[in-house]
């Protein structure tokens, strides 16, 4: 790894909690955890200069290879949220993420997630991009955004 590659600790992005995302008693649906998690990685990349869609032309995208996730709290309707992420590897072709999602200081839950590049004209693994492996690089979660 290039140790003079830009870095990039972790990345917060807000959430709010829609009608849409809740059940009938007024907490998320289990499955919307993994929405909000999926759009903090997509607004990360962003924020890198990463467009999805230029990626998809030149022939590299990301999609999940594996999930583990832990339920710890119920978020609820219009609940202010924060996805909380960093990276914890990157390897030729896979990143891993460790997500948390947030209501204040309260963790609500706890998420490992891997990404594979692929090739979408073809679905097959894909050597990330040099330029994006290197500002990919794992680094710990800033101090103010661990738990106590």
């Amino acid at each position: 790894m290039n140790p003079s590659a830009q870095h990039v600790a972790g990345f917060s992005w807000p959430v709010r909690v829609y009608y849409e995302d809740t059940d009938s008693y007024g907490v998320v649906y289990y499955a919307n955890y993994f929405r909000f998690l999926e759009r903090a990685r997509t607004e990360w990349l962003r924020a890198l200069g990463f467009d999805q869609v230029d990626m998809a032309a030149g022939g590299h995208g990301f999609v999940v290879r594996s999930v583990q996730g832990e339920y710890l709290r119920p978020a609820r309707f219009n609940d202010a949220l924060e996805v909380r992420s960093t990276i914890t590897a990157v390897t030729r072709v896979a990143v891993d993420f460790a997500q948390k999602l947030y209501r204040g200081d309260e963790l609500l839950f706890d998420a490992m997630v891997r990404v594979v590049c692929i090739n979408p004209a073809h679905g097959r693994p894909v050597s990330i991009p040099a330029d994006m492996r290197a500002r990919l690089a794992p680094q710990p979660m800033p101090a103010d955004h661990t738990e106590s």
